[in-house]
């Protein structure tokens, strides 16, 4: 069975981390774990998830750093997951760039459901800015979105995923 979705968890807890990532290996996800805050944004950056779930409390840096950080170059969806209640740090995650909150204790369905949302969001938001958008031509260099192919003067290049969708960014944002 192929994979739905990879999700980047970063949790300082080892239980709570092992109890989300089995539930989310069940549902058929790609899941890989940090946790620390460091650990997270290294992983996050070379693996590009789909979407990410952010405990706020994390030993080596806050998760509100960590949202910061994020949003200066990457749009992939943050779903916080954290202890804290109070109305301002909720809306403080969400101003910052968090798409969802989700506070402590909290049930499988429920998480699932989220996730499924800031998918289905993301997903929107992606289709709607490549309305119409079949390939990125440049000079001899053609990316092919629809066939997930990039040719330079007529040669197959071979990528590998995460490749493909840097290069699939940049050509979307080019100029």
């Amino acid at each position: 069975m192929i994979p739905k979705s990879s999700v980047l968890l970063i949790e300082d807890e080892e239980n709570i981390r092992s109890f989300i990532a089995t539930t989310l290996k069940n549902q058929n996800y790609k899941i890989t774990t940090a946790s620390c805050g460091t650990e997270g944004l290294h992983l996050c950056a070379s693996l590009c998830p789909d979407v990410v779930l952010l405990d706020l409390g994390l030993p080596d840096m806050d998760g509100i750093d960590v949202i910061k950080k994020l949003r200066e170059w990457s749009c992939v969806p943050i779903i916080v997951i954290s202890a804290r209640t109070h109305e301002q740090e909720k809306a403080k995650a969400l101003d910052l760039g968090a798409d969802d909150y989700i506070t402590k204790p909290f049930g499988t369905v429920e998480l699932l459901a989220r996730i499924r949302t800031s998918l289905r969001h993301s997903n929107q938001l992606n289709a709607g800015n490549n309305a119409g958008l079949l390939a990125y031509h440049h000079g001899d260099l053609v990316v092919d979105y629809e066939k997930h192919l990039v040719t330079l003067k007529g040669e197959m290049i071979h990528l590998t995923q995460i490749e493909f969708k840097l290069l699939s960014l940049l050509a979307k944002n080019s100029g």
